[in-house]
Parts: structure tokens; sequence; C-alpha cells
């Protein structure tokens, strides 16, 4: 098997940092110390040397049996001095190798010690959301390089909350100017429909279609004030509320738009104890663009199956409609405004695209989540989970 650049720059990409600092750690370890091995070898076998050259006696003309003797202890005292040598040095390969383990484990150590505020960064970074921006890493101790990053990432998420709280006032603000002047519009068409005599029929039919396009631009500006308060996640109308007869409310309310498109509800369960905890103007308003959103993307003929489960911890609402196999990835981005699977936002076709994303907005400022589910067989399954009023009271 063959290693290329490409693998093994995929390799490096997959190593995580402390990885590599625990790698450069143990690489230090056993540079320096089998450079300071090398080094004692030397001085050992130069003193070696010096040992075996050295003169066997002192001067004048000595007995050659004590002449003998002495170059027997000259062999000796080296040969006892080269096998010192060998096992001191022996000594510290083994304790070079255990105490280069040894560093893995310090390294590995240290490398987390040392990236331990970047974790932290990290972890606090993917907490904060578009809904969230009020909260700041706030990291603490020495200026150095990582609490200037802290600092700058602070500065940056002030910035961010700046503009959009900006973006959300000014639609909040224009959503709610823009209703007077619809109001005198529709005064207006009023008015012209009431004066004495016969209105001709060309009259009439445009000012029925314009009262209904007013009534739908109304409906947007609606749309964009709920939108901009679920945002918020500020309520003043905070209750206990139970989400079945929610659910049951809402299919009643569109019992003629079901009846002529000739659907069928299977209301599989109603959890009577799936009671939450949060705004009831919005929560309904969810549940409504929830099952609105299965009534109006529904074929003839079709299907509708809702149910409302209850745990220790959240409560869901699952609402399901049959149709057509539908992509996954389309399916996910239903959430962002003006996104409709059979159009944009000029397409034909009853809504304007803000449904699910007022719905989604409304989850998260309740700490919920709306997940968007196509389904194997076709068709689709939207699940709206919220916390459990109960457990959010505990907390």
């Amino acid at each position: 098997m063959t290693w290329g650049p490409p693998r093994r720059l995929a390799l490096l990409r997959r190593t995580t940092a402390r990885t590599r600092f625990t790698a450069l750690y143990v690489t230090l370890f056993l540079l320096s110390g089998t450079a300071l091995l090398t080094i004692a070898a030397v001085v050992a076998s130069g003193g070696s040397r010096e040992t075996r050259t050295a003169p066997g006696g002192g001067t004048g003309h000595p007995a050659t049996a004590a002449r003998a003797r002495v170059e027997d202890l000259e062999r000796q005292l080296a040969q006892a001095h080269d096998t010192q040598t060998q096992q001191i040095l022996i000594g510290c390969a083994i304790a070079l190798g255990v105490m280069m383990v040894v560093s893995a484990g310090l390294g590995w150590f240290v490398a987390g010690r040392v990236l331990r505020p970047l974790r932290v960064m990290t972890a606090a970074t993917r907490r904060i959301t578009a809904d969230g921006l009020h909260e700041r890493l706030a990291m603490e101790g020495p200026g150095d390089e990582v609490k200037e990053l802290a600092d700058t990432i602070d500065d940056l998420l002030g910035r961010l909350e700046s503009s959009f709280e900006g973006q959300r006032l000014f639609v909040a603000n224009a959503s709610h100017e823009l209703r007077t002047p619809l109001t005198t519009m529709r005064a207006s068409l009023d008015v012209a429909l009431a004066k004495p005599g016969p209105v001709p029929g060309t009259t009439a039919t445009l000012a029925a279609r314009m009262r209904a396009e007013l009534d739908q631009v109304d409906r947007l500006l609606e749309n964009f004030l709920v939108l901009a308060r679920s945002r918020q996640g500020e309520f003043t109308d905070t209750t206990r509320l139970a989400i079945a007869p929610l659910a049951r409310a809402a299919l009643a309310d569109r019992a003629d738009d079901i009846a002529a498109g000739g659907l069928t509800v299977r209301a599989d369960r109603a959890d009577a104890t799936g009671w939450v905890s949060g705004s009831p103007t919005l929560l309904r308003r969810a549940v409504d663009n929830v099952v609105d959103n299965a009534v109006v993307h529904n074929g003839p003929g079709g299907w509708i199956g809702v149910a409302v489960t209850a745990g220790e911890d959240a409560v869901s609402l699952v609402v399901e409609s049959g149709g057509p196999i539908l992509d996954q990835r389309r399916v996910a981005d239903l959430v962002r405004p003006f996104r409709r699977l059979g159009g944009d936002r000029t397409g034909p076709g009853r809504g304007s695209g803000l449904g699910l994303s007022i719905v989604s907005a409304i989850a998260r400022a309740h700490h919920g989540t709306l997940d968007l589910c196509a389904r194997d067989e076709g068709g689709l399954r939207v699940t709206l989970t919220l916390p459990a009023a109960d457990t959010e009271a505990a907390q």
C-alpha cells in the first residue's frame, strides 16, 4: 500500500492539534535524549582508550614477572571499564525508552492544558446562535494571545447582535407602519362600493380582487410581526397550556379546507398530558402553521396524520401528510423564509413561504426544535418538540 501526498495530507487534517503537539513534544525529547546519550558514549569510549594506552609501570627495570602481572591487571581493568561503560549505555537507552513513553503522557497532558481555553471557546461559540447573540465568551486570565482572540470574538458578537437587533426592529416597525395605509385602502374600497346607485360589475370585480390582495398583504405583515416577536424571545403572556387542544382546534378551524380537498385526518394519538409553558399566542400560531402546511400542501384525496406525545422532558407534535417523494435537502431548507417546494415566493399557490420559518423561530424561542423529514413513502413529516412544562418549571 502506497501513501501518496493527498493521502498523507488527508491524514494530517484528521489529526487533532493535541495529537500534533504531543508528537512534537515526544520528538524533541527523543532528539535531546539521543544527543545526550551520544555524548556520553563518546566520552566513555575516550576514557576507555586512555585507560588501555596508559603506561604499565614506572621508570627503571622491573622484573619480568612483575611486568607481566602489571599488564594483566591493566587488561582486566580495561575490560571492566568497557563492561561498565556498555552497561551504563544500555541502561541509559532503556531509560530513554521509558522516559519517551512517560514524555508522551506528559506531552498529552500539557497539550490538553494548553488547548483547554480553545476548547472552552469552541464550545461556547457553538452554543451561540442567531437568537442568543447576547451571550459572550468572557474569557478570564492574562492578556495573552488566547485572551485577545476571545475578546475579538466577543466584539464580533456584539456587532452581530446590534445588526440583528436593528434588522428585527426594522421589520417589526415597517410591518406595523404599513398596516395604516392598508387599512386606509380597505376603507376607501368600502366607501366606493357603498355609494348610492348601481355599482358597475367591473368595479365590483376589481374591488374584490384588490380586497383579496390587501388581505394577503395584511397576512404577510402579520407574519412578519410574529416572526420578529418570536425571534426576540421575550414574552409577557407566558402560561401553561396543553398542545393536544391546540391541534384539535387547528383541525376544526380548517374543516372546510379539509373537506374541500377530500383529505382524511388520522388523529392517531393526542396525549392529554402534553403540557408546555410559553406564549399562548405564539404557540397557537406554531400549531396552526404546522397543520395549515399539511392541509395546503397536500394532494386531492390525501391524508393528514396528527399525533401528540408527551415524555418526561419534552412534548412533541407530529404532523404527517402524504404526497410525492421529496428531496430531504430541499425539505430541510423550508425553515428559511420564502422557501417553498413548489417555487419561490413569486410562485403560484397559497402561502408566502413564511409558515415553517415562523414555527422554527417560535420553537427556538421556547427552547424547542422543529424537525422536517421527507417520508420514504412520500410526503412530509413535521415534528415540533417543546420542553415539558414540569421540566421547565423545575429548572
